[in-house]
């Protein structure tokens, strides 16, 4: 708690003060649902016995927008680099070409 006063007074930022572990908690299970979009794999990740439990992490955030960049990859070290760029692998095409995507 000394520390994160000692940043919050640094970086004029009173806000930082209300962060905790619980708060990374969250944050990582709504990360997970918004990405995966399967409540009982989150569910199993935090360990609650009550899916009314993990229901509360998944109404968190709202996102706006499901667009996405797209991007093909037709050889291991292509797709390599799309991944270390935050691309996700979606599927490979009959014609195996590897497509990607990553969220605007």
């Amino acid at each position: 708690m000394k520390k994160r006063r000692s940043i919050s007074r640094n970086l004029s930022s009173p806000r930082l003060n209300q962060i905790t572990f619980h708060t990374f908690r969250h944050f990582y299970a709504t990360m997970l649902y918004a990405k995966t979009k399967n409540i009982i794999l989150v569910q199993q990740k935090l360990g609650h016995r009550s899916i009314e439990n993990t229901q509360i992490y998944t109404q968190l955030i709202v996102f706006e927008s499901d667009e996405y960049h797209s991007a093909t990859a037709t050889k291991t070290d292509e797709a390599e680099k799309l991944v270390q760029a935050g691309f996700e692998y979606v599927c490979t095409t009959t014609e195996n070409i590897m497509l990607f995507r990553k969220r605007k």
